[in-house]
């Protein structure tokens, strides 16, 4: 097999199934057939002279030699993008697509009308938006760009801090009448809470006064959401009191559908963040999308820089 059959598509085929680990799936993905994808693959292995790809029934798994080779395709690949894109006229560059993950409640209320206006300034790029509060992995998942609630330790992607988000204690007023007034942090041991499944210390509030002073009060309640729209919900049909994002709730504070709980305390803020895919960064489109997005993310209620 002559070294001329390494050429770009069949580098692409072999990066996405180094990625996804399933043959069907890229097939899938790019619409060709699975004959095609082993055929692809098949010819690169010979035209290499070495084994890329283990498989069995159900994964396909990088060899020591696959590795190594998918480092080479993934910055060669990045580069013949980028040189394409380089050489395409403004309005070209600033086309194509950008592929969004978003933390779900923040996607739903706040970055779905970023990306609405992002896309009216810039109608030649088609935006892909997914909602998940599950950890993803940006490149097996073809993801350009990451939003996330919560410390992250992927040193491997590129990280912008877009702020803290500000949490706070709310109840409706109704919740309040039937469960009488909280004027101190003793009266919520033996008050029900509505709690977030799959977060880290949701069994405990941590509250600090404005003196400095730090409280830490058990929290229970017999409803648990893993979902902060569905958190909101309950705290709006009286289910409950409980932490909320600002940005989750201010509509509601607003108009007086929910209120502030013993609003001279302050919970830990959690930190916001923005992940890349760092081999992506230099595409005109997703920068133009980072830009955007991190500074829109600043007027968003209860984010603070």
């Amino acid at each position: 097999m002559e070294q001329s059959s390494v050429s770009l598509d069949r580098m692409r085929t072999f990066v996405r199934v180094a990625e996804r680990g399933n043959l069907a799936a890229v097939a899938r993905e790019t619409g060709a057939g699975q004959s095609t994808i082993t055929r692809h693959l098949r010819e690169l292995e010979e035209a290499l002279g070495v084994s890329l790809l283990t498989r069995t029934t159900r994964r396909t798994a990088l060899t020591d030699e696959g590795t190594r080779y998918y480092a080479h395709c993934v910055q060669i690949l990045s580069l013949v993008e980028q040189a394409s894109q380089e050489m395409r006229d403004t309005r070209q560059a600033t086309a194509g697509t950008v592929r969004i993950s978003c933390t779900g409640a923040l996607g739903v209320l706040h970055v779905s009308q970023l990306i609405y206006a992002f896309q009216d300034q810039n109608p030649g790029i088609r935006v892909e938006f997914g909602l998940t509060d599950e950890r993803i992995d940006l490149v097996r998942d073809g993801v350009d760009i990451a939003i996330r609630l919560g410390p992250l330790s992927d040193c491997a992607m590129k990280l912008r801090s877009l702020g803290e988000s500000e949490r706070l204690l709310v109840a409706s007023p109704e919740w309040l009448r039937r469960n009488g007034p909280v004027r101190r942090v003793a009266d919520l041991r033996d008050r029900e809470g509505v709690r977030m499944s799959r977060v880290h210390g949701s069994d405990r509030l941590v509250l600090r006064s404005v003196r400095g002073r730090t409280h830490l009060v058990p929290f229970h309640g017999r409803l648990i959401v893993d979902h902060g729209l569905a958190a909101r919900e309950a705290f709006l049909a009286g289910r409950g009191f409980g932490p909320a994002h600002r940005w989750l709730v201010e509509d509601c504070l607003r108009d007086g559908r929910l209120v502030p709980v013993l609003p001279d305390y302050r919970l830990p803020s959690v930190p916001l963040s923005m992940l890349i895919a760092p081999e992506r960064t230099n595409l005109t489109r997703i920068g133009l999308c980072v830009e955007f997005l991190a500074e829109g993310v600043g007027g968003i209620p209860g984010i603070s820089r």
